[in-house]
């Protein structure tokens, strides 16, 4: 006769397997470990989990964190038993981690364990008929104002276009139609597997708004969604478009792929957010955070039951430096011009940029961008690197010959008679700076141009292009340099600030946001030396008298400097430069055009 003893067969790897079961996704073996109910709903019912959270990873583990508390993972009680564990959701694309403890119940049945299946396996809140569902609330954008506190925005008509998710009779079907017909800026598209996620995820009886579309900008857009099945559509007005200066400010559009990896979370496909200018570049200050709750609710969502909630952030105005005024000066004076032209004006005694204009640059913020040769325009830069480092005086004489060559480059103007230093550069002299370049050597020039920020890295929050001077091989090259030519580069934005250290005395680094810590340290401001800019002061003012600048004067404290630079492949560019008390400017137009005019109508409104 043999005798023994057998161990009470434990609930521990019944518990174990169908947590890994349910966690790998195998859900037939998950529900083959449960009774109380019919496999297939089990099945369905773990597989849900996921795409009812749009969860990117569900893991489980044995036990809770009151573990090392003296409550035991598992508890018997004869033929029953309960069974701690915790759930671990990464919420993916909503933002948020969610842990939570969880609590099955398990019966012995013929010997062997098995999990008594209810929903409150999925979460202890959840009840018999209820689904859980992912709840993005997001707040209400913030404005984008001008220097007076008064919005830069103006309302324009919307179609929220979306989808009531529990009506979809073929979700996929319809959110690809959508990412079919839905091509933005040059091609780009909505995400229909990650929308897919979303749609699956949110209250089924709720609209979902997927894309925000202006009118009649989207119009031809617009008419062909209406042929997707399943969409809605809700007609709204929203104060969304740039009201003015629209290149700096920029414009909203659908968080398509490529531009969620610009803006990051907790953003999400379809949501609408800045595509371009300031709309993009302060998009986390503007539009905040949505808050996201977990809620459990029946199907008809009238009943709804909040897990876990997630607060977001307030969104917060972002105020710019434009001033209303300047700034329709500036639109007015380069309206009725058919070429491509930029206008910006700045304050020289703080740096603020004052008003920003573009006009036919097909959306380009070019006054703050633009890569232009600068011409006879740079004459303030070589003039203040020869007032200050040659010793020169604007009243010392000078030559304006027909032709110069030096260095093995040719210059040429029209011949004048010698006189002054500021009648040559009055009568755009060009070859007077050429000879005058010999005063100079080439490392000069560039740190003169240095001072007067171009090149610089003038941390600015938006894109601009600082300039660039690149240091002349021999005299050749020096010589083209001080004329503006030869590869130098600047934008407008640059220009206006070297006529604002012309007018000041002191180079200041530019600012168009205010309250807003640049991501970057700006230079600190450039103090230039008050001979040197006496001397530029009255060169100036005579070119603005009796030069080439003389149409723009239309008071007496105008100064500046107009200038006709060509570059590649006979292209030019038409340049004014200058200033008027506390404001200074620069005009750009891509062809030859009289600026000083423009320039008049600028200042004079």
């Amino acid at each position: 006769m043999t005798t023994g003893c057998w161990a009470e067969p434990s609930a521990m790897p019944a518990v174990r397997d169908f947590l890994i079961a349910w966690q790998v996704g195998n859900y037939e073996a998950a529900a083959g470990r449960t009774v109380g109910t019919d496999r297939k709903q089990v099945e369905d019912a773990l597989g849900r989990v996921r795409q009812q959270l749009d969860a990117a990873s569900l893991r489980l583990s044995l036990g809770t964190e009151v573990e090392g508390s003296g409550v035991d993972q598992i508890v018997k009680k004869g033929d029953e038993a309960d069974a701690r564990f915790t759930v671990k959701i990464d919420l993916g694309e909503n933002g948020q981690p969610w842990e939570y403890p969880g609590l099955m119940h398990l019966r012995r049945v013929g010997g062997k364990w098995k999990v008594v299946w209810s929903p409150s396996i999925v979460n202890t809140k959840l009840k018999p008929g209820q689904r859980l569902a992912v709840v993005t609330e997001v707040p209400k954008r913030a404005s984008i104002t001008d220097t007076q506190g008064r919005s830069m925005l103006r309302e324009t008509g919307v179609y929220n276009v979306g989808v009531f998710p529990g009506q979809l009779a073929d979700p996929q079907k319809t959110l690809d139609l959508l990412a079919k017909q839905t091509k933005i800026d040059g091609g780009r598209r909505l995400d229909s597997e990650r929308l897919l996620g979303r749609v699956r995820s949110a209250p089924p009886q709720t609209f979902l708004p997927l894309l925000t579309l202006q009118v009649p900008t989207h119009n031809a857009l617009i008419q062909r969604l209406t042929h997707v099945p399943g969409l809605r559509f809700q007609g709204a007005r929203a104060p969304i478009a740039p009201a003015y200066a629209p290149e700096l400010i920029g414009n909203l559009g659908p968080a398509t792929a490529d531009r969620l990896q610009q803006v990051g979370a907790p953003y999400q496909p379809g949501d609408t957010i800045g595509v371009s200018g300031i709309q993009l570049l302060q998009q986390r200050r503007l539009a905040g955070t949505p808050t996201v709750r977990v809620v459990a609710q029946d199907e008809s969502g009238k009943n709804t039951e909040e897990l876990r909630s997630w607060p977001g952030l307030d969104p917060q105005e972002v105020q710019t430096t434009l001033d209303p005024s300047y700034q329709r000066r500036a639109d007015s004076a380069l309206q009725g011009l058919q070429q491509p032209a930029s206008l910006v004006a700045v304050r020289p005694s703080t740096g603020e940029v004052l008003a920003v204009a573009n006009h036919g640059t097909g959306g380009r913020n070019l006054a703050f961008e633009g890569h232009y040769p600068p011409g006879l325009t740079f004459g303030i830069v070589s003039a203040e690197a020869l007032f200050s480092q040659a010793g020169m005086k604007q009243s010392d004489k000078t030559a304006c010959p027909g032709s110069v060559t030096v260095g093995g480059k040719t210059f040429t103007n029209k011949g004048r008679a010698d006189g002054s230093f500021a009648n040559a550069f009055a009568a755009s002299c060009k070859t007077t700076l050429a000879q005058l370049s010999s005063k100079l050597d080439g490392q000069s020039l560039v740190r003169e141009a240095g001072q007067l920020g171009i090149g610089k890295n003038w941390g600015l929050v938006v894109p601009a292009f600082t300039g660039s001077v690149p240091a002349p091989a021999n005299d050749g090259d020096k010589a083209a340099a001080m004329v503006g030519e030869g590869g130098v580069q600047v934008s407008p934005l640059a220009m206006a600030l070297v006529a604002a250290a012309a007018q000041n005395g002191t180079w200041k680094p530019p600012y168009v946001l205010k309250d807003i810590n640049k991501t970057v340290q700006a230079p600190p401001p450039q103090n230039l030396q008050p001979e040197s800019i006496s001397n530029l002061k009255k060169v100036l003012s005579r070119t603005a008298s009796r030069g080439n600048a003389r149409g723009a004067r239309v008071s007496g404290d105008v100064v500046g400097v107009a200038a006709l630079a060509t570059y590649a492949e006979g292209k030019t560019v038409s340049w004014f430069v200058g200033s008027s008390g506390d404001r200074a400017f620069a005009i750009a137009v891509e062809g030859p055009v009289n600026t000083p005019q423009i320039a008049a109508k600028f200042l004079g409104g």
